[in-house]
């Protein structure tokens, strides 16, 4: 692992905190001390000490605690999130009524197109990586992340692509060809000035950061799971970003490709997607599309996950289904893969193309079932508590069913001809990529805001903003779904009177406003109870998982001791039955291993999470924050044609990778550490 030193479990090596004996049956010679840590304690302190990030200015630019990365995302994605609001608030004061004069044809392009990069690309995927990033070692009993400096790194390119990806935009030169960027419009001979190279540059800088998040979470199922937590024991939102993920490594090189062949079409004189020099303007959609279909998986499956996680929890009992819902988390994905072309039906592909791309474009509708017959059948067969997460969790789900409906009717190939490029496809994506990710995030805002702050969000102000929120939502986007089949393009940017399509534009707009509404009500519940929030205590909800078995906020190093799981609901035992678990094999929460030399985390084995070896963790780094800068002005450099500095630049990274990488001597004095079986 290149981003911490990994101590081999080597026998014979001894270590300050040891004192025990290992059982005959261990595999291994020597093991860390087995106890438990009362806060307040001499271990407590000194583990405090060795995790805590500096105070000050210097904490904040160096420090690689998950925890911080993660609330940093969440808080960037909402910024995000807002100022696509606002451009899609713009753009409805412009449609609410015909022939409007609010913006030129140009000022549209440039709105609509930026709205789409930033909700699809600067909030969806990025919040749920906010939730991950803080989540995952709790729920699965880690002390942090497996590559920590990674994780800052993805976070500062990702808030660095988006600062350069809305650079133009105050100038008027923002990216003007739509999300998709399609060929040959986002062409030179088309858009001669910087629009589109910002937007094929930013991309390829933030597809960085997500390609290294994706590798993290990849590696971090696979070798920090708490001991005894063996697959079947996960809780689902690791397996929805497991899922996405491995998705992302996967597609994130499609889409880069794609945009690196456009800025050299552009800028170097290629002809990739040129048709008068022998170029191929399909392959733009091709590449796009193998990587867009899947990223909407990727910005579903972990909020279906937080909805599968979190809506048991106010049912009172486990979640119907878990191995089923697993299961479909990994089939949705696989088949993402192969449903990309449902998106180019109109482009003259192949009838036998048709026919097997349309057919898996409803199959995929199977796995998406199963997890809504789990969650509805979790409401029916529990005892639903109606708390604020509860009613967001459940609105989730009709809006999920309405937003997969509607795709399906997209997948039939003769419907599909007659609705693309209208309306009808607005409000599906809507329904789809808004719908189904707000609804989760919000909800589970106000279901780990007690982890977060250690303080409860208001009851009222809570319910209030839900069903404003949830009503303006379906004022705002249903309607778009009559337009659409009244025929109403979409990427227009005004329409004439006569064409019956006013009422439901108006409808619209007012839902637009009624649901930006709901946002101002759950931001104002944020900053209120940051400031007055009521106390929460460790688990105010009293949830099974593991991040309830601490203190709320987590204290700096997560566990005191590493944490030993006999099931899926460590909390729960005991109240319900789940297969195997019987009176003697109960989770071990407060007493474990002891490991207090430096920072250091316990490695599993993959699929067992059986002890492994002890990890050094590294300490707090300016590296990623300076890689990130000096990343960020390497594509600067190429935007404006800046060769000299943009090499320049290059060989700040090169800098900055070195002292990434350069040994500290605490690790090369460490001498190695041996871990036995949890069981002994």
């Amino acid at each position: 692992m290149s981003d911490h030193a990994a101590s081999a479990a080597t026998p014979g090596a001894t270590n300050t905190a040891s004192t025990s004996t290992p059982p005959a049956a261990s595999p291994l010679a020597r093991t860390p001390r087995r106890g438990r840590v009362l806060p307040g304690s001499a271990e407590e302190k000194r583990l405090r000490e060795i995790w805590e990030a500096p105070p000050g200015w210097r904490g904040w630019l160096s420090t690689v605690d998950h925890k911080t990365i993660g609330l940093r995302y969440l808080v960037t994605a909402f910024v995000f999130l807002l100022m696509g609001g606002v451009e899609a608030l713009i753009m409805r004061v412009q449609l609410a009524r015909p022939n409007a004069t609010v913006l030129s044809p140009e000022q549209y392009n440039q709105l609509f197109t930026m709205h789409g990069v930033t909700m699809i690309f600067l909030y969806a995927l990025p919040v749920l990586s906010g939730f991950s990033n803080y989540l995952w070692p709790l729920v699965l009993g880690s002390r942090d992340m497996a590559f920590p400096r990674l994780n800052a790194l993805s976070y500062w390119v990702f808030l660095f692509a988006g600062i350069f990806l809305y650079a133009s935009f105050p100038s008027g030169q923002a990216p003007n060809a739509g999300w998709f960027n399609y060929a040959p419009l986002s062409g030179l001979e088309y858009s001669s000035g910087p629009n589109i190279d910002v937007y094929a540059l930013g991309m390829v800088l933030l597809g960085i950061s997500t390609t290294v998040g994706a590798m993290n979470f990849v590696v971090t199922l696979l070798r920090m799971r708490a001991p005894g937590m063996s697959l079947d024991r996960m809780p689902v939102l690791v397996w929805g970003t497991l899922t996405a993920s491995g998705g992302n490594l996967l597609v994130v090189p499609s889409v880069s490709l794609a945009f690196l062949l456009l800025w050299m079409d552009r800028r170097i004189g290629t002809h990739f997607f040129d048709a008068l020099n022998g170029g191929r303007p399909l392959l733009w959609q091709h590449l796009f599309w193998i990587f867009a279909h899947p990223w909407v998986y990727a910005v579903v499956l972990p909020a279906m996950g937080i909805v599968s996680d979190a809506l048991p929890v106010f049912c009172r009992r486990p979640l119907v289904g878990y191995g089923p819902v697993a299961l479909s988390t990994v089939a949705t994905m696989v088949i993402g893969f192969v449903v990309w072309i449902h998106h180019m039906f109109a482009t003259g592909i192949p009838a036998l193309a048709l026919s097997f791309f349309g057919a898996a474009s409803m199959v995929i509708a199977i796995p998406s079932a199963v997890a809504t017959f789990a969650w509805i059948a979790t409401i029916w067969t529990g005892r639903p508590v109606f708390r604020v997460p509860f009613l967001f969790f459940a609105g989730f789900v009709l809006l999920f069913v309405v937003g997969g409906v509607s795709g399906v009717m997209t997948a039939a190939v003769p419907l599909d001809w007659q609705l693309t490029d209208t309306y009808f496809v607005v409000a599906h994506l809507h329904y789809v990529l808004l719908g189904i990710n707000v609804f989760p995030v919000i909800g589970g805002i106000y279901f780990w805001f007690p982890k977060f702050t250690g303080k409860m969000m208001s009851e009222r102000l809570g319910k209030l903003g839900f069903w404003v929120l949830f009503v303006g939502f379906n004022v705002a986007f249903f309607p778009m779904h009559i337009a659409g089949l009244l025929g109403m393009p979409r990427r227009i940017y005004t329409y004439p009177a006569e064409m019956g399509w006013n009422t439901a534009n108006l409808i619209t707009s007012l839902g637009s406003f009624l649901f930006a509404a709901g946002v101002l009500i759950f931001l104002i519940d944020v900053l209120v109870s940051l400031k007055r929030g009521k106390p929460a205590g460790d688990n105010p909800w009293d949830a099974p998982t593991l991040e309830w078995s601490m203190s709320s906020p987590p204290p700096p190093y997560n566990f005191a001791v590493v944490p030993w799981l006999a099931s899926r609901h460590p909390l729960w035992e005991g109240r319900i039955d789940e297969p195997g678990i019987t009176v003697p094999m109960r989770s071990q929460l407060d007493e474990g291993y002891l490991l207090a030399h430096g920072r250091e985390a316990l490695g599993t084995t993959a699929l067992e999470a059986n002890p492994d070896v002890i990890l050094k963790m590294p300490g707090d780094s300016y590296a990623p924050f300076w890689l990130a800068v000096f990343a960020t002005l390497v594509f600067a450099g190429l935007a404006m044609g800046a060769w000299i500095f943009a090499g320049a630049m290059l060989a700040g990274c090169a800098v900055s990778i070195v002292v990434w990488l350069w040994p500290e001597r605490a690790l090369i004095q460490r001498e190695p550490v041996a871990v036995r079986d949890a069981g002994g």
